[in-house]
């Protein structure tokens, strides 16, 4: 299978001037093939958002080396084909939105690629549309709702036709109904334009749709599997100082008073067809 990021003993330290600091990366190693769904979890200090800023050469390692559809990060010749072939939408979706009208905002990164008026308009339109906004495409971002303001976001960076997209946290923000919609369209994004996603969270709920799941702890890779094998671990789970999804606590917990149950139930579906299959 392609494989269109790795890292290769990754090392990352923040230099603020103190001694025996401890790296945010501490020799990590990880692929990440072509169309897939990769979520990254850990708690805060893990390392995953440092890690997340480099795949598209916005940190360089120390040590080792991050490769990108095969570009070196650490070759600032290539910085601009990463960041073309590797977009990313942040936690705060006012920080990446910089203009007044939607369809401008969509349309800033092609302007700056220098690409071609007609085919600008092109790919705004389509973008808009991939997202669900194009009804919205001449409004303020100001008047949206979060949710609406992070699918801008995230279409700006689908104008530029990246292959892969990187989300740090893009829902830590959001409420329930801004985090459905979110969450939703990078799930299209995955499935119906096989473009690659890398999914930096917290929210257990949105692990359960990844193709797989890396957990990280101490800038380590400390698990890494489907979401099923990943939240069967409750044990080692809590250990590290994460949650599984509530449905997949309840099991461990049926379980643990006796009930024959699977220990790896990851939706309410499944959990309702487990407690059927026991009358």
């Amino acid at each position: 299978m392609e494989q269109v990021i790795n890292c290769e003993n990754v090392k990352f330290i923040y230099d603020n001037g103190e001694k025996d600091q401890r790296y945010a990366i501490d020799g990590l190693e990880l692929s990440v093939n072509k169309g897939e769904f990769l979520v990254v979890l850990g708690r805060n200090g893990s390392g995953k958002s440092t890690l997340a800023k480099h795949f598209n050469a916005l940190l360089i390692p120390k040590e080792g080396d991050v490769y990108v559809k095969g570009m070196n990060t650490k070759d600032e010749s290539l910085t601009w084909d990463i960041r073309h072939n590797a977009g990313m939408v942040f936690q705060n979706p006012d920080n990446q939105i910089v203009a007044n009208i939607v369809e401008e905002d969509v349309a800033f990164g092609p302007e700056n690629m220098g690409i071609e008026s007609n085919e600008i308009r092109s790919r705004v339109d389509k973008a808009l549309k991939t997202v669900e906004m194009y009804d919205y495409r001449k409004f303020a971002p100001h008047l949206l709702s979060g949710g609406q303001k992070q699918r801008v976001a995230i279409a700006g960076i689908l104008a530029m036709r990246p292959s892969i997209i990187v989300f740090d946290e893009p829902t830590a923000m959001l409420d329930p109904i801004g985090r459905r919609e979110v969450i939703k369209t990078i799930i299209d994004l995955n499935i119906n334009y096989n473009i690659t996603i890398v999914l930096i969270t917290h929210n257990m709920e949105e692990a359960v749709e990844a193709d797989r799941i890396v957990v990280m702890d101490e800038g380590k890779i400390k698990l890494s599997g489907t979401p099923r094998e990943i939240f069967s671990n409750v044990l080692k789970m809590k250990k590290i100082g994460l949650d599984v999804p509530q449905v997949t606590e309840l099991s461990y917990e049926l379980i643990k008073s006796g009930l024959d149950i699977k220990n790896d139930v990851l939706t309410i579906n499944e959990m309702v067809e487990e407690l059927c299959r026991l009358k």
